[in-house]
């Protein structure tokens, strides 16, 4: 298992990381999956044991017990030097201030998330969302302060776009508050518009991506091919994140991911995930399921590494279209420099 710094910080993670929103199944959770605390603690244990050290989760999932499996887990041992990322930001109760970033529930939610996973510090904790209607100066001074009080290390996002980023890290400068390390964000082989801003500003202001739903959803796995969707699928339970504007794509993304492992006698969602694994920027993948043997088969995604040949037919199949102003820049930028480096125009140039 390879470590890599996330962001600026010193902080050293696992190329992938153990998602947890499969325990509990308690409201919507329930349409991913619904292990409790044993069927948990065998996946936790394979998990540790292949060297991830990143458990990531939200107060949100399955309304906190998801947190709470994980502190019944791992409360108070923190074995293999395992560090916690959780996030808020969501509802969770039907008060006015019971969601959203202000100080009032940021610092409420911080310290009934301590609580549930028995620790008495977070190692990563993400804004789940942008809160439009918070100043994000109050935001940033509360979890400031959460930092400075040592119930947190670092502090990150989940779900942001790039304006969103920018500003934050704006203001953490302006007022000298702690700044995100990390951004956690939805980026596969299906759908790549991360490349236009937010992939081109983590490296710019260093920031450490955590790519979560790498397989979005199960589609990019194998096991789902045109006109046949697997039993017991999330799609077929109504999961419907990501959203697919373009099937024709996505099947032939899936072709591809089923061609490259047949020949490597191995499975497509390892190849899809190794794709991930070597993107620029990208720290950490975040995968996630119901069994061991889902977990296993993720896991070997860690030491799986792509040829150059591979890795160009994923790119040629699954390359976004130029959005605007990038099909401009990329015009511009050609008539003036040629055939020089056009990175900073964004990895997928």
């Amino acid at each position: 298992m390879e470590y890599r710094l996330l962001g600026r910080s010193g902080l050293k993670v696992s190329t992938l990381t153990m998602g947890t929103m499969t325990f509990g199944g308690k409201g919507w959770a329930k349409t991913v999956g619904d292990l409790g605390v044993n069927d948990a603690r065998r996946l936790v244990d394979l998990c540790l044991d292949a060297g991830v050290n990143l458990i990531d989760t939200a107060d949100v999932y399955s309304q906190g017990v998801s947190e709470e499996i994980i502190g019944e887990i791992t409360g108070g041992k923190r074995k293999n030097g395992v560090l916690i990322a959780t996030k808020a930001r969501f509802p969770m109760g039907d008060g006015p201030n019971d969601a959203g970033s202000s100080r009032h529930h940021l610092i409420r939610a911080c310290e009934a998330s301590l609580k549930r996973l028995k620790t008495d510090v977070i190692d990563l904790y993400q804004l789940h969302e942008w809160d439009g209607q918070t100043p994000l100066e109050e935001t940033m001074e509360a979890l400031d302060m959460l930092v400075r009080q040592g119930k947190v290390r670092y502090i990150g996002c989940s779900n942001f776009s790039g304006w969103h980023i920018m500003k934050a890290l704006g203001v953490s400068a302006a007022d000298h508050r702690q700044r995100f390390v990390s951004q956690q964000i939805h980026y596969t082989l299906e759908s790549r518009d991360a490349e236009y801003e937010l992939l081109p500003i983590s490296i710019d202001q260093g920031l450490g991506v955590l790519v979560w739903s790498p397989l979005a959803g199960g589609l990019l796995s194998g096991k789902h091919r045109r006109n046949k969707t697997a039993e017991g699928s999330r799609q077929l339970a109504g999961w419907d994140e990501p959203p697919i504007r373009d099937e024709d794509r996505l099947w032939t993304i899936v072709d591809t991911l089923v061609d490259i492992a047949g020949s490597r006698n191995i499975s497509a969602a390892q190849v899809a995930l190794a794709w991930l694994i070597g993107r620029k920027a990208v720290t950490s993948v975040i995968i996630g399921g119901r069994t061991e043997a889902q977990f296993k088969d993720n896991l070997a995604s860690a030491d799986l590494v792509l040829s150059a040949e591979e890795r160009q037919r994923l790119d040629d199949v699954s390359v976004p279209p130029v959005l605007y102003p990038y099909w401009h820049q990329l015009r511009t930028a050609k008539d003036r420099l040629g055939e020089a480096d056009l990175s900073l125009l964004g990895p997928h140039v």
